[in-house]
């Protein structure tokens, strides 16, 4: 068994050339949020869930974007329901947030 069950990872980037990023998309409070209620909910430690920043994860056209480990399950979302939603599906009963999630190999957003 790995040292957590779960590992999410946030992109946080913020582009210096203007380009479309996560980070002009709140990518960094909704970070801050689901960090606090995986604390809240007592998901949070070893053997539990790990809740990371991370720098591009080169998904810019669905940012803001994160990424769930061992599973390799990408999702977008846009707000604290979107969040919510994850942590209660994905993290809390291990189903998948149909509507929320992104290919894993990339392809254009369309």
């Amino acid at each position: 068994m790995s040292y957590y069950q779960l590992h999410l990872f946030f992109c946080i980037n913020l582009r210096s050339n203007n380009e479309a990023c996560c980070a002009q998309l709140n990518s960094e409070q909704l970070f801050q949020y689901c960090k606090s209620r995986i604390k809240q909910l007592g998901l949070a430690g070893q053997g539990k869930v790990r809740i990371n920043k991370a720098g591009c994860l080169d998904r810019c056209e669905w940012g803001p974007v994160l990424v769930v480990y061992p599973s390799g399950t990408w999702y977008r979302y846009i707000d604290e329901t979107d969040i919510d939603e994850i942590i209660e599906s994905h993290l809390k009963q291990g189903i998948e947030v149909s509507r929320l999630l992104i290919p894993s190999v990339p392809t254009h957003a369309g």
